[in-house]
């Protein structure tokens, strides 16, 4: 069944109303509707908070361990979606690693530009810790630009001399913002949901002038050394693949335990469509058990 869920998924994608290159605006309206159009679950709970002056979504699912705490960045290029519209992966992930999930509201381009996402992100993790809980008893986990943001996130707070949570785990992490990896261009006819068009657009929304190789940016030029254990989930129909790849390799470059998974014929944060997609299924379940593993070491 799983070439027929592919097949339906690609389709799905290719003749959504979505263009994340598009008016900012405008693809903000059409993400909205499609988002809260998707109910989430009767068990899961919701509720608006602020951690460090961010707002954020806190999300709980039953049984979870209420000492364990995965902080979470969504996707949407920087400049598009919210806490609250994509609570549903988030959700997906906190039941399976069995723990609350804290997603941030950061700041989006191009109203806000680059460090603002950075700062918000930071800001809550450093609310968190103040909040009482420690630093071994949380994850970091994100998707997209949220990927991204979360190694960038992680080597600002070693910067700052911070501890650093048990882990983090990312799901095809827009990593490198100066579009320089070999599948942006050789996997975009494969590609349903991004194009190389939408990334150079909404890389100058968040970055303006500076230099797309900005390692707080775009993390696969920044120095990885002391992060913590890493998952790298991405699938091989998608322009960011290299991001994934090159990510993985700059931290075992430096050190880093990391675990790269590439899930064959499925696309950009293949892990939102678990309703549909028996790989999506398989690479949360990884995805919950690499937090979990990780968590129970640090005890």
């Amino acid at each position: 069944m799983t070439q027929q869920q592919r097949q339906a998924l690609d389709e799905l994608l290719r003749h959504g109303p979505l263009d994340l290159g598009g008016d900012v605006t405008e693809q903000r309206a059409i993400f909205h509707e499609m988002m809260t159009s998707v109910p989430l679950p009767d068990d899961v709970s919701t509720k608006q908070d602020q951690l460090g002056g961010v707002p954020v979504v806190i999300v709980e699912t039953p049984d979870l361990d209420p000492s364990a705490v995965i902080l979470y960045l969504h996707g949407g290029a920087y400049a598009v979606g919210t806490a609250g519209e994509l609570v549903g992966l988030a959700a997906d992930v906190a039941r399976r690693a069995g723990a609350r999930a804290v997603s941030v509201d950061y700041r989006l381009a191009p109203e806000h530009q680059f460090p603002a996402a950075l700062d918000d992100a930071l800001a809550a993790y450093r609310g968190l810790l103040d909040s009482g809980v420690p630093a071994e008893r949380i994850a970091f986990v994100g998707e997209s630009a949220g990927g991204g943001l979360v190694a960038a996130t992680l080597v600002a707070a070693r910067d700052a001399g911070l501890p650093l949570p048990a882990s983090a785990a990312v799901f095809s992490p827009w990593a490198d913002l100066s579009a320089s990896g070999a599948s942006v261009t050789g996997k975009a006819a494969l590609d349903p949901a991004l194009t190389p068009r939408a990334l150079h657009v909404r890389a100058q929304d968040y970055l303006g002038d500076r230099d797309r190789a900005t390692p707080l940016a775009s993390p696969i030029f920044a120095d990885l050394t002391g992060l913590p254990p890493l998952l790298v989930q991405v699938g091989s129909h998608e322009i960011l693949l290299d991001d994934a790849i090159r990510l993985a390799a700059r931290a075992a470059e430096h050190d880093v335990q990391v675990e790269l998974q590439v899930w064959p014929g499925v696309p950009h944060v293949f892990q939102s469509f678990a309703v549909m997609l028996d790989e999506a299924k398989e690479a949360l379940d990884a995805a919950g058990a690499f937090l979990k593993r990780n968590w129970s070491e640090k005890i």
